[in-house]
């Protein structure tokens, strides 16, 4: 029975000083690439159009800053001209628009850019994949474009239809 009892605790030793591998997690940071090649192209503004906007200093700033965003080819980059296009955002906000676009339809579609402006920031702070909020962006910044355009094409007089009489 000793010897039994023996060998058991002999056993037991040898079983609890086997080597214990550490297991260390490995966390891989993995760099989010930006495709900055799926990015759309601006669109252009018409001359009536761009004849207003140069005296709209505001949207010149925010151009600006839309062309920096064109220009980030990396996550570095990228959140650094978001930053700037949300400050330049706010002020285009406050300030003063021009009277002919001084409309729900301007404004309706700076809110859309603003909330994708911010739905980027988080996918860059979250570490998540930005490719697709940032053509979000973009796509709506051309929806603003595009609205301008329609706006200095109308060629209904809003007065008289308005205006019953």
């Amino acid at each position: 029975m000793q010897k039994l009892l023996g060998i058991l605790i002999l056993f037991s030793i040898l079983g609890a000083c086997k080597k214990v591998e550490k297991t260390t997690a490995k966390v891989e940071k993995q760099e989010l690439e930006f495709n900055y090649r799926k990015m759309p192209d601006k669109i252009e503004i018409n001359s009536d159009a761009a004849a207003i906007i140069d005296e709209w200093n505001q949207f010149k700033d925010l151009n600006a800053s839309i062309d920096v965003l064109y220009k980030a080819t990396n996550n570095e980059d990228l959140a650094l001209a978001i930053d700037d296009l949300i400050e330049k955002e706010k002020k285009m906000a406050d300030g003063k628009y021009p009277e002919l676009f001084d409309t729900f339809q301007v404004k309706s579609r700076q809110r859309v850019l603003r909330t994708f402006l911010y739905k980027a920031k988080a996918n860059i702070m979250e570490n998540q994949p930005t490719t697709e909020s940032i053509v979000d962006v973009l796509e709506a910044y051309n929806n603003i474009r595009r609205q301008l355009n329609v706006i200095v094409n109308s060629q209904l007089d809003k007065k008289l239809i308005l205006d019953e009489g």
